[in-house]
């Protein structure tokens, strides 16, 4: 079974991009991206598209001891990830999540994470489309 994770960016400022996360057509949080800087490693969102994911991490001997999504096949990037933050500087190119949002913030995160990789425990596929408003 496929899940479907669907993050239309609607607010844009010179530091970050917020959106809103679908899961399978439900609304589901809020995401926060660095903005638009070229798709350059660690200070730019990824381009809009869409993409597989996985999960990824989450075990004693991984690199990554808590589990979280992983974006494949971003062009020029790797390793771009859905985790847990609430401001520009913690994304590095990766998407944040929360439940709340303001400028420049996502707030709740750490909940938000954590119930996202909870509802995705029984999907082996996941797809992330990204799209502008």
């Amino acid at each position: 079974m496929k899940a479907n994770l669907l993050i239309i960016r609607d607010e844009f400022s010179d530091k970050s991009i917020l959106g809103k996360l679908y899961l399978n057509g439900e609304f589901y949080g809020h995401t926060l991206e660095l903005s638009w800087k070229d798709n350059k490693k660690s200070v730019s969102c990824i381009p809009k598209g869409v993409y597989e994911a996985r999960k990824r991490g989450g075990d004693e001997s991984a690199k990554y001891k808590y589990q979280h999504v992983e974006i494949l096949n971003v062009p020029d990037r790797s390793k771009i990830l859905i985790h847990v933050g609430n401001y520009p500087k913690s994304t590095k190119g990766c998407v944040l999540l929360g439940h709340t949002r303001a400028l420049n913030f996502v707030g709740d995160s750490r909940k938000a994470f954590y119930k996202l990789m909870y509802d995705l425990q029984d999907f082996e596929e996941l797809e992330v489309v990204i799209k502008n408003r």
